[in-house]
C-alpha cells in the first residue's frame, strides 16, 4: 500500500510518519517539496499534478492553513490552503480511486451552548479559519471520493507551538498568569490522533461503509485555566522548577482577539469510538505522556 502524506512537519504529521510507517510505503512532504513533487498547499494545482503521478491508495493530508488570527487578514491565503488545495486534493483522490484522510476542528461549528457537538450538528463557523475548514470538508463530501474527515480540538505535541509547551515555559518564567476560564474543550494529542488514524485506515481499507466524518478528541473536558493548572501541577510533581505563583481566572472578553474563539469546544467521539470500537483515554492522561516525553529529552 502507498501512502501520500502532506504536511509531514506539522504536529500531526509528525506523529503520523511514525503511525502509518506499518501499513506501507510513506512518501511524506511538507511545504519545500521532493524530487519534484509539490506537497505546497498553497499550489494546489501543483499538489493534485503530483497525486496524480504518484498514485497513491491513500492521501493524508495534515497540512493546513492553522493560524486563526491571521485568518481574518490573510483570508485569500487561508483559502487557497484550506478550500481550494483541499478541493484539488479530492478530485484527484475520486480520479484515481484513492482514500482521502483529512483533518478538521471544532471551529466549524458556532461554539454555542454546553453539549458536545454531534458530526451531525449544523455547520456554522464564527470566524475565517473555521468557515475556510469548512469550506473544505464539503469540497470533500463532494467531490464523490473515499474520506475519512477527522475534526479535532485543542491539539499539542512534543513537536511545534501549542498551548501546552507555551504554559510550561511561561511558569516557569513568570510569577503570575492570567489564563481564560470559560472556553471548554479537550485537549487531544497528536499522538492519539496518529495512532487512531492508523487503525481507522486498516479498517476503512476492508470495509468502505466505515467512511465519513468523526470526531477524533480525548475524553473528557477542560477549559484553558484548568488544563494549564494540570500542566503545572504534573510539571512540579516530575521535579521541574516553576516560577510560577498565582495563577488568575479570566473571561474571553479579557483577552480580545482578531479572531472570535468558540466558547464551547466539545466534540462528541462516540461515534468513532463505537465505529472502530476503540476507548479514547481521558485528556489528562496524554497530557501526562508528553510532559514526561518533553522533561526527558
Amino acid at each position: 500500500m502507498r501512502i501520500l502524506l502532506l504536511g509531514k512537519n506539522g504536529q500531526v504529521g509528525w506523529e503520523l510518519q511514525r503511525s502509518l510507517a506499518p501499513l506501507g510505503e510513506v512518501i511524506a512532504l511538507d511545504r519545500h517539496g521532493h524530487n519534484g513533487l509539490q506537497g505546497d498547499m498553497s499550489k494546489p494545482e501543483a499538489v493534485k499534478q503530483t497525486i496524480l503521478k504518484l498514485k497513491p491508495d491513500i492521501v493524508v493530508n495534515a497540512s493546513g492553513y492553522t493560524a486563526v488570527d491571521l485568518a481574518e487578514t490573510e483570508q485569500d491565503l487561508a483559502k487557497q490552503i484550506n478550500f481550494n488545495a483541499v478541493q484539488s486534493i479530492a478530485e484527484a483522490c475520486m480520479k484515481i480511486e484513492a482514500l482521502l484522510v483529512h483533518y478538521s476542528t471544532d471551529y466549524v461549528f458556532s461554539g454555542q451552548g454546553n453539549s458536545a457537538f454531534l458530526e451531525s450538528s449544523e455547520v456554522d463557523p464564527i470566524n475565517m479559519y473555521g468557515k475556510t475548514k469548512a469550506q473544505g470538508e464539503q469540497a470533500i463530501v463532494s467531490s464523490g471520493c473515499k474520506y475519512l474527515i477527522f475534526r479535532t480540538s485543542w491539539v499539542y505535541a512534543v513537536k511545534g507551538k501549542n498551548f501546552l509547551k507555551t504554559m510550561l515555559n511561561l511558569a516557569q518564567q513568570r510569577e503570575e498568569l492570567s489564563i481564560i476560564n470559560d472556553q471548554i474543550g479537550a485537549p487531544t494529542s497528536a499522538e492519539l490522533i496518529a495512532d487512531v488514524t492508523a487503525q481507522a485506515i486498516r479498517e476503512v481499507t476492508n470495509e468502505n461503509s466505515k467512511i465519513g466524518i468523526y470526531h477524533l478528541v480525548a475524553g473528557g473536558e477542560t477549559s484553558w485555566f484548568d488544563y494549564a493548572n494540570y500542566v503545572f501541577e504534573q510539571a512540579k510533581l516530575a521535579g521541574v522548577e516553576l516560577r510560577i505563583k498565582k495563577v488568575s481566572p479570566i473571561p474571553t472578553t479579557a483577552y480580545p482577539t482578531p479572531a472570535k474563539r468558540p466558547y464551547n469546544s466539545r466534540l462528541n467521539n462516540q461515534k468513532l469510538q463505537s465505529t472502530f470500537q476503540l476507548i479514547l483515554p481521558e485528556w489528562k492522561l496524554g497530557v501526562q505522556r508528553t510532559l514526561t516525553e518533553l522533561l526527558n529529552k
